[in-house]
């Protein structure tokens, strides 16, 4: 097996429904969460616990309760609003903070920016390492750019506003991003089930142009050579789980998988989500 189809089994480790029931917003199966989450749930009005799963008759209220639960410490409440869809390209039928996202199942959707600079014939890659006080995967090393599309914005958009606040790109070299592809996962981890949908994007980076952490989620950037990174992600696991995903994408588009293997890869890679 390739090595690097270690890490796109390490993000599909969730087997539904396992011990989960279905989540439904309105007539819409949305979720899924555990037996506890679901007997909290069901304290709940117009909220109905049926053989189907648990449903939620008001998707507008889910906001709302799911704060209530934060509160109770179900989990830990971020401030940040998400859309809840039944697929990631679905109309959004209900909102809910990103810490609710894992406990309920829910989609989540973000972004992912392979930062590259060409030079004298060869491909560099900016290298992100996360702050320490980050919540998930202190330390571990990242993209230029990545984060989660919050309510109301098309990936594009947050490509936009996650490039200032976390690495000082203007908006004129940002929006030169282009989009390569989609990978989607599902994935147990401490925090919950992690259903991620991320968009991905390749940005040429002018030799002259030096990221700086901006907003303090980033601890510092550095400039690697591809075969740096490539040998990282094959044999160890200095990168943030999704982060191995897109670069192995990457690799692909670079050529640096090939033959049969890159078939392999490419089938596991991109299989549904």
């Amino acid at each position: 097996m390739s090595p690097f189809m270690r890490h796109i089994e390490a993000c599909n480790t969730a087997r539904l429904p396992g011990q989960r029931r279905a989540f439904y917003a309105g007539a819409a199966h949305v979720g899924w969460v555990l037996p506890d989450l679901a007997e909290a749930l069901a304290e709940f009005g117009g909220i109905r616990i049926t053989p189907e799963g648990v449903r939620l008759d008001r998707p507008q209220d889910l906001y709302g309760i799911a704060r209530t639960l934060a509160e109770a410490g179900q989990f830990r409440f971020r401030g940040e609003v998400f859309d809840v869809r039944e697929t990631a390209g679905g109309p959004v039928l209900a909102q809910l903070d990103r810490g609710a996202l894992p406990r309920f199942g829910v989609i989540s959707q973000g972004v992912h920016v392979n930062g590259l600079v060409r030079r004298d014939g060869a491909t560099w890659l900016w290298v992100a390492r996360r702050a320490l006080n980050k919540a998930n995967d202190p330390g571990k090393l990242d993209h230029i750019v990545a984060g989660g599309i919050p309510a109301g914005l098309t990936p594009d958009e947050t490509l936009i506003k996650e490039a200032a606040e976390e690495a000082a790109i203007p908006a004129s070299l940002a929006a030169r991003a282009v989009q390569v592809g989609r990978i989607a996962y599902r994935m147990e981890r401490p925090e919950g089930l992690r259903r991620d949908v991320l968009t991905c994007y390749d940005l040429d980076v002018p030799e002259d142009f030096t990221p700086h952490p901006a907003d303090g989620e980033v601890a510092g950037f550095e400039l690697w050579p591809i075969e740096r990174a490539f040998a990282e992600v094959r044999d160890g696991n200095g990168f943030k789980f999704n982060v191995n995903l897109v670069l192995t994408g990457l690799f692909l588009r670079l050529g640096l998988i090939a033959g049969a293997e890159a078939e392999q890869v490419r089938a596991g890679l991109y299989r549904a989500g």
